[in-house]
């Protein structure tokens, strides 16, 4: 089920998308911070619900892999709040790209790629561990969604169909990402 927007002009303007361990959080809080944006995270949101409910974060991870209706009630509300007329100028969730794209929401949206070593790397930057402990762990979590979202909404998270940018950040520290995607919002935005 996908939200309809109301026909008045959603504030959004960009969703930024990747995986675990591609720095899109990083990049969000670079861009709010130059442009003076609001946002929103598709996982403050998670964290808010196993708050709301009294549980963990993997306690509610757990709870989701085996109820599909904890994911689809979340991306409900994350649907909801990105077509709403107070809908903040970016979102961030894997799926925050399908969803604009899906609802029909003209927005930049964007896709922050990286190859399996890498985000290993920056997983175990951020959270220690051996890089094949952080491998593993960052494969089976992909696997994980890529099943889980093909079940629940028949998307595979391979095909980069809904993004209008894909940012290639293997090589890229968050700097240069930064640059990249600040001199394409410049771009869209003059073009909008």
């Amino acid at each position: 089920m996908y939200v309809e927007t109301s026909g008045d002009d959603p504030l959004l303007i960009l969703t930024i998308s990747g995986p675990p361990g591609s720095g899109t959080s990083t990049l969000v809080s670079k861009i709010a911070e130059s442009r003076g944006w609001s946002s929103i995270n598709g996982g403050d949101v998670f964290r808010d619900e196993a708050s709301r409910r009294g549980l963990t974060v993997e306690q509610l991870s757990n709870e989701a892999k085996k109820d599909l209706d904890v994911d689809r009630a979340l991306d409900s509300l994350l649907q909801e709040k990105m077509g709403s007329e107070d809908s903040p100028e970016i979102v961030e969730s894997r799926l925050s790209g399908w969803w604009a794209h899906l609802n029909q929401i003209d927005c930049l949206r964007v896709w922050v790629d990286v190859t399996d070593i890498e985000r290993a790397r920056r997983i175990q930057t951020r959270e220690g561990g051996e890089i094949e402990e952080c491998l593993l762990k960052s494969q089976n979590r992909q696997r994980d969604d890529m099943e889980r979202y093909n079940a629940l909404y028949g998307i595979d998270l391979d095909d980069m169909t809904p993004y209008n940018l894909i940012i290639d950040a293997d090589k890229k520290n968050e700097h240069e990402v930064f640059d990249q995607l600040d001199l394409e919002i410049r771009k869209w935005l003059d073009e909008s």
